[in-house]
C-alpha cells in the first residue's frame, strides 16, 4: 500500500464523481435510505485509497488493497449498511476495518463506531485517516476472528469482506434480541451472497440478501489440515 501522488483531481471533479456514483450506481440498485445516499455523496472515498489507486475510488467495482483485502464496491457496501438498519446513537463494530471507509460511513450515520483491524499496514493507513475524517471512531487492533468483546454488545456489526460462514464468536457480541450483523458469505464454486443476521429471542436468524462476491478475509480462511 505504498502511497504516491499520482491522483490529484480537482474538488469539482471529485464532487461530480460522488454525485454520479450515487445517481448511477446506488439509486438504481435499491439503495433508498436518504441518510446513506447523503453520507456517500459527501465522504471522500478517494482518501481511503492509496493515491495511486484513487482514480478507482468511484468505479463500480471492488478495489484491491493487497493481501486479499478490498475496498468494497460502493453499491455492495451501501446495500449491506442499509440492511444493517443503523440508527443514531447505536453501537457499531466494523470487523476488518481496513482503511476505514465503512467505519466513517457508519459514523456519518450517527453510530458510535469501533473499527477493528489486524493488518498493521492497513491500520497504519486507516487509524490516522479516521482521526481526521471521523474522529468519533475508535480504531483498535486485534485478531479479526475474535471480534472486539471489550465493546460488546453491539447493535450493529459489519464484517467488511467475505467469510465462509457466520462466525459464532462475533455474532455472540450482538445485542440480544435486537442486534444486526451484515457480511458476505462465500459459497462453493465461486458463488457468494450478502447476508443479514438478526438476534431474536430464539437465537440468531439469518437471511440472504443479494448475490455478490469478494475474497475471503484472510483471518477467516480455513487453516489446511496437517497430513502425514
Amino acid at each position: 500500500m505504498a502511497v504516491s501522488s499520482r491522483f490529484s483531481p480537482s474538488g469539482a471533479f471529485l464532487n461530480d464523481a460522488r454525485k454520479r456514483m450515487v445517481e448511477s450506481q446506488l439509486r438504481p440498485s435499491k439503495v433508498s435510505d436518504p441518510r446513506i445516499l447523503e453520507a456517500m455523496r459527501n465522504l471522500p472515498r478517494e482518501r481511503f485509497l492509496p493515491s495511486d489507486l484513487g482514480a478507482l475510488a468511484y468505479s463500480d467495482q471492488n478495489v484491491a488493497l493487497g493481501k486479499n483485502r478490498m475496498l468494497l464496491q460502493p453499491v455492495i457496501l451501501a446495500r449491506l449498511v442499509q440492511a444493517a438498519l443503523p440508527a443514531m446513537g447505536e453501537k457499531a463494530l466494523v470487523v476488518g476495518a481496513g482503511t476505514g471507509y465503512t467505519a466513517a460511513l457508519l459514523a456519518a450515520l450517527g453510530c458510535d463506531v469501533t473499527a477493528l483491524e489486524e493488518d498493521g499496514e492497513l491500520a497504519d493507513f486507516g487509524a490516522p485517516l479516521l482521526a481526521g475524517i471521523a474522529p468519533s471512531v475508535t480504531y483498535v487492533r486485534g485478531p479479526l476472528g475474535s471480534g472486539w468483546a471489550a465493546g460488546a454488545p453491539y447493535d450493529v456489526i459489519v464484517i467488511d469482506g467475505a467469510v465462509p460462514e457466520l462466525p459464532p464468536v462475533i455474532t455472540m457480541q450482538l445485542k440480544r434480541e435486537s442486534g444486526r450483523l451484515v457480511t458476505i458469505v462465500n459459497g462453493v464454486r465461486q458463488t457468494g451472497y450478502a447476508v443479514q443476521a438478526e438476534t431474536t429471542g430464539a437465537g440468531v436468524s439469518a437471511r440472504p440478501l443479494f448475490d455478490c462476491l469478494c475474497p475471503l478475509l484472510p483471518a477467516f480462511e480455513a487453516v489446511p489440515a496437517f497430513e502425514f
